[in-house]
């Protein structure tokens, strides 16, 4: 009966705080909230009689009395005397102009197909003709007084040339070719021994340190992050929890009743 009579008490007692913490959240939506929404509401409402009683009836006035009137102007002051002249420009320019040259480039068409191009036509192949002879007698001058002395002085002592240090050549190229094998068959006991180096490199220098790092991290870093979530859980996150239930959520019912007794929310 004690313990029943204790759990009362402290249910009233968490009752009270409760109503309290409501009353309290009421009374600051009342002196906060409702004034910046009245004064929303005010300048909602002068902004729409403003539109209503000024802006549109002097957008309605600027369009009647001064745009229409002024395109008005514009139209038959400016852009058809602009375009009459410029229909006067283009057939003055198609009759004084455009029709002199042509009658120019057509004479001179003639003139260059009747007069000119026929005798620089025949000049021309009487030139290739010169040439294309003149052509032949250089070519019989260069291979008989050029290429066949060459011939004979060059090229067939090159070519015994050639046939001597061929045999040389060869042999040469067997000697890189077993160097080459040789080296080949060396290259997996070289490959081996280079691993060897290298995994006596990374055990005697890297796996140490792996090793440390890998220790350092079980049994400081992972213990350090436990303590660290496991005193969030038990501080940060029921306080959290309390704030949330015990004075965010009656002020914001508080607020949301304000609102709906002024009519200002649904």
């Amino acid at each position: 009966m004690i313990e029943s009579s204790s759990r009362a008490g402290q249910g009233g007692a968490g009752g009270g705080r409760s109503s309290a913490v409501g009353l309290i959240a009421r009374g600051i939506a009342l002196v906060v909230v409702l004034p910046v929404r009245l004064a929303w509401e005010l300048v909602a409402a002068t902004g729409r009689g403003l539109y209503r009683w000024v802006l549109a009836p002097t957008a309605r006035f600027v369009d009647r009395w001064l745009l229409r009137p002024l395109g008005w102007l514009l139209r038959h002051l400016i852009w058809i005397p602009l375009l009459w002249l410029a229909r006067a420009a283009l057939w003055l320019w198609q009759t004084l102009i455009w029709l002199p040259l042509t009658w120019l480039w057509n004479g001179l068409r003639w003139l260059w197909d009747s007069a000119l191009w026929p005798p620089l036509r025949w000049c021309g192949r009487g030139l290739m003709w010169l040439l294309r002879w003149c052509g032949r007698g250089l070519a019989w001058v260069v291979r008989t007084l050029v290429l066949i002395p060459l011939y004979f002085l060059v090229w067939v002592p090159l070519t015994w040339l050639v046939r001597m240090l061929t045999p040389p050549v060869r042999q040469l190229g067997r000697w890189l070719a077993a160097l080459a094998e040789r080296v080949l068959s060396a290259l997996p006991w070289a490959w081996r021994v280079a691993g060897r180096i290298l995994w006596w490199c990374w055990a005697l220098t890297l796996r140490p340190v792996w090793l440390a790092g890998r220790w350092v991290w079980r049994h400081a870093v992972v213990p350090v992050g436990r303590a660290v979530r496991a005193a969030w859980r038990a501080t940060v996150v029921p306080a959290g929890r309390w704030l949330r239930r015990s004075v965010l959520d009656p002020v914001r019912q508080a607020t949301r009743e304000v609102l709906v007794a002024f009519g200002l929310r649904r």
